[in-house]
């Protein structure tokens, strides 16, 4: 058993990693604001740090007495990103770097951190990707997340903080926000059960790797506590979908026929984005993937059960 704390451990993908955390037998602790609403992870026993990201005082505290941190928590999504790109310096990148000092200080074994297989590579016109692949983010976002990732790798030459890097796909499932403007499955689906046209950006022919949120968490957990033999993983299906696979799932899981309006591709959004995970497989063995239609049901369900406007 490890003594691990989870930064954004109330988000998307901090939930359901707080849950496997403590299904794997850690001793888990779970930071976030809490702001709004209720801890979203379901396991007993945890201990729940109330405080904010932006505070370097909370974050000592959050990370006293741990042996592994998980860096989930981001202030920026890549829209608001590209809309400020100087807030997710001032904020995401800055309070990483406070946050890694406060790892130094507290005695911190191993720092997990959440960085993006979907942004971080760029336009590269490749079949997919792997980590020996140059990193040639276009967007704010993926320049931010590359840049953290260079400090981890400047705290394990100045402080000796070993780290991991999991760029990880495009994830999606449960417990996402589909009122956010991230993540195109929860936000159709939001759409389709309030009877409002999913929204297409360009012709549908954009292939993204997506991975279910529970798949990926099951990835992480085999590299808690162990000597990894690299620092830097993929994290996702290893499959590619189009736009458009993606929306003629929507329809064959909810059975609902919907109008799609399509809009202007954004300049910095990539064509094609699969990831390699062979080098995750290698070292962990197969992962335990959900099927597409699957994912998305389990997600529409709870959507669907929702109060959503």
């Amino acid at each position: 058993m490890a003594k691990v704390v989870v930064i954004g451990a109330n988000g998307f993908i901090g939930s359901h990693l707080v849950d496997a955390l403590v299904l794997a037998g850690h001793e888990v602790s779970a930071f976030d604001r809490y702001s709004t609403s209720r801890p979203t992870f379901v396991a007993a026993g945890v201990r729940v740090i109330q405080g904010e990201f932006l505070s370097r005082a909370d974050l000592e505290s959050a990370v006293s007495g741990q042996e592994y941190v998980f860096h989930f928590l981001s202030t920026t999504s890549p829209a608001t990103a590209e809309a400020d790109p100087t807030l997710d310096i001032r904020t995401n990148i800055a309070q990483t770097v406070e946050l890694l000092e406060s790892c130094v200080a507290a005695g911190v074994k191993r720092f997990y951190y959440a960085s993006t297989g979907g942004a971080i590579y760029g336009p590269q016109n490749k079949a997919e990707y792997s980590e020996t692949d140059r990193a040639l983010p276009i967007s704010p976002y993926g320049i931010g997340k590359l840049s953290i990732e260079h400090y981890l790798h400047y705290f394990r030459t100045k402080h000796g903080l070993e780290s991991t890097s999991l760029r990880i796909s495009n994830p999606y499932g449960t417990r996402q926000k589909p009122n956010k403007k991230q993540g195109l499955i929860p936000i159709a689906l939001r759409q389709i059960v309030l009877g409002r046209p999913v929204i297409r950006l360009g012709s549908g022919s954009m292939v993204r790797d997506y991975v279910y949120v529970e798949d990926l968490v099951r990835m992480v957990i085999p590299m808690v506590g162990v000597e990894t033999g690299h620092d830097l993983y993929n994290l996702g299906s290893g499959q590619g979908h189009s736009v458009s696979d993606i929306i003629e799932s929507l329809r064959r899981v909810t059975g609902l026929d919907f109008d799609v309006i399509e809009r202007p591709k954004p300049p910095t959004f990539i064509d094609r984005v699969v990831l390699n995970i062979e080098r995750y497989r290698s070292e962990f063995g197969p992962a335990d993937l959900t099927a597409l239609d699957e994912g998305v049901r389990m997600t529409y369900q709870e959507i669907r059960g929702q109060s959503i406007d």
